[in-house]
């Protein structure tokens, strides 16, 4: 439960900062996923403040609830897990999540991610930025 109290303290006190920006995580909203229940995400930075080239994203999926099976056609995805635990379907192979893993995910490839008992909290990265 540490970790996840570590990440909630990050989604709320973090920073992204580059050469010329800085965005403080507080004041971007927790937004509910428009197609999974139980999925919540926070945009940290996206195509606009990087030309299209990357969009970052925190993650909360509930306990039991899930992402369901999905591709991005066009871009190449990560997750860096922080906290819980779950199962990720990678293009048929069943990666088990944990605080530490990071998986990837190519254009087009379909995946799913189901959390476990705890919730599941995650980074995740597009290259190129979601739209």
């Amino acid at each position: 439960m540490e970790f996840i109290r570590l990440f909630e303290q990050f989604a709320e006190q973090g920073r992204l900062l580059g050469p010329d920006s800085e965005v403080d995580f507080a004041g971007v909203p927790w937004v509910a996923h428009p197609a999974f229940a139980g999925v919540e995400l926070k945009q940290l930075i996206g195509a606009a403040q990087t030309g299209g080239q990357v969009s970052f994203h925190l993650v909360r999926i509930a306990p039991g609830c899930q992402i369901g099976s999905h591709t991005h056609p066009g871009q190449l995805e990560t997750h860096e897990v922080i906290a819980g635990g779950g199962v990720c379907l990678n293009n048929g192979a069943e990666i088990a999540y944990a605080p530490g893993v990071i998986s990837l995910m190519p254009a087009g490839v379909p995946h799913q991610v189901s959390a476990g008992a705890d919730g599941l909290y995650l980074l995740a990265k597009f290259m190129p930025a979601l739209a």
